[in-house]
């Protein structure tokens, strides 16, 4: 029997081994999207205790306390932190074939040196022990992202943020991981929420313009991307149930944007329209100025209603949507191909059954304006387990080619979910050695060294044009 998580966890042969040991093993992480928040960074946060640090915010564990009938008490509530700890140990131990249990037992043997398991007859062991450690002073944030060999990390930033954290950091001599905004404009497509008239009057103040027609708001996030690349964004990103194309008329698009100043109903075609003609408008703006685009689409948000209203959104009650209509995807990547305004794109479904069809779509828009111009993203949320990451590597390997893929990111509140580019360098090892061991691949030593640190690093790297 194999123990559980030695040296060789989830490496299944020789040249798995190998290949992870001495080469993924040490390459830098550049964090390229995740939901870390910039003062935190900024200041330099100390957490009080382990439950500060794991489970405030991580929605992926509040869903598992949930689904062991465990009271929102001790989850989003009130609860002591211990007994909340107490809690998540007694849940833990029985989420056998989750990732949960294996980033759990990395994050506890990586940050706090403790080899042992984590379960309801150890967590107050395990409480103690933990906080005893995070009294350290290199267990602060900025400490946390340091040792996780970090080089690089984007947040997730909304056209009207001031960026102040961003201007702090960079000013900052004594902290040399840089850290650089996202722009994630998901708010100016919101034409439904009741709030959306008070977001147009913030995005106009911060981009000094009155905001009356499509024309001004397109202008506005203009001014507004400016800015963000005098901070050093590289990258935008999206959020969609499905990424649509309806297009309409420049008149067309004005007079449902009066519809919405106006506060008339619009329909549901008149939803899409305008979101087209904005993310239209939005693509060819980053081809302008050079940033990749990031579309994540597949979900269906907010599912409980009673726990929508009660504790907000980004709570654990968002699934997999249905499959989107994919033919609309590779319409819109078109429009903007046949003008040569294409960004480079990065596509993510949460969707698994989504894969081969991703990856067929991206082989229609490569060209030599850059190698892998069209990637389709790292196994996503409910995807970023064993069986999903495998499945996902296999089907871009399967379609198109796996040597250019730009790798993992965290897409994670928490300063310790690093941990989970070992999983998936240990995963990608895997799957290559094993296609190597079975003679699928011949065993070059020089080529599946680079492709090995392409894939965690340089692809990457080279990719956004990041400096570091």
């Amino acid at each position: 029997m194999k123990p559980f998580m030695d040296e060789d966890f989830l490496l299944s042969n020789e040249t798995s081994a190998r290949l992870y040991h001495n080469y993924a093993k040490s390459m830098p992480i550049l964090d390229y999207h995740c939901h870390l928040n910039p003062r935190e960074i900024a200041k330099d946060r100390h957490f009080e205790n382990i439950t500060r640090l794991w489970l405030e915010g991580d929605h992926y564990k509040w869903r598992l306390l949930r689904a062991n009938g465990i009271d929102e008490e001790y989850i989003t509530g009130d609860a002591d932190d211990k007994e909340k700890f107490l809690k998540w140990a007694e849940t833990l131990e029985k989420a056998i074939g989750n990732p949960l249990y294996h980033w759990s037992h990395l994050e506890l043997k990586r940050y706090f040196g403790y080899d042992g398991i984590l379960s309801s007859k150890t967590a107050s062991y395990v409480w103690d022990f933990c906080n005893e450690i995070l009294k350290e002073p290199d267990m602060s944030a900025r400490s946390l992202i340091k040792n996780s060999n970090v080089s690089l990390i984007c947040t997730t930033d909304d056209p009207i943020d001031s960026l102040k954290w961003h201007e702090e950091l960079n000013a900052d001599s004594n902290f040399d991981v840089t850290v650089l905004p996202t722009w994630r404009p998901d708010r100016a497509f919101q034409i439904t929420n009741p709030a959306y008239g008070d977001y147009l009057l913030s995005l106009g103040e911060s981009s000094h313009l009155k905001i009356t027609s499509f024309q001004t708001l397109c202008l506005a996030l203009k001014r507004r991307m400016g800015f963000f690349q005098e901070m050093g964004c590289r990258i935008s990103d999206h959020s969609f149930s499905y990424i649509a194309y309806h297009p309409c008329t420049a008149d067309d698009v004005e007079a449902i944007f009066l519809k919405i100043l106006d506060e008339r109903p619009i329909t549901e075609e008149e939803i899409l329209q305008f979101q087209t003609a904005l993310l239209n408008f939005l693509g060819r703006q980053y081809h302008k100025l050079g940033w990749a685009m990031q579309l994540h689409y597949g979900v269906k948000r907010n599912n409980h209603e009673k726990q929508l209203k009660r504790l907000g959104p980004d709570t654990g009650f968002d699934s997999i949507g249905v499959t989107a209509p994919l033919n609309e995807l590779a319409d819109f990547l078109n429009v903007l191909a046949l003008t040569n305004e294409l960004p480079k794109t990065v596509i993510y479904s949460l969707n698994p059954n989504d894969n081969a069809a991703i990856d067929t779509i991206i082989g229609c828009f490569q060209d030599e304006s850059a190698i892998g111009k069209i990637q389709h993203g790292s196994a996503w949320w409910f995807n970023d387990h064993y069986e999903g990451m495998r499945e996902h590597l296999t089907s871009l390997a399967s379609n198109g080619l796996l040597g250019n893929f730009i790798g993992m990111l965290t897409d994670s509140r928490s300063f310790v979910s690093y941990t989970r580019h070992e999983y998936f360098r240990r995963i990608l090892c895997d799957l290559v050695g094993t296609w190597v061991e079975k003679g699928q691949y011949p065993d070059d030593h020089e080529i599946l060294s680079k492709m090995i640190t392409d894939i965690c690093y340089h692809n990457a790297l080279k990719y956004f044009r990041f400096s570091v």
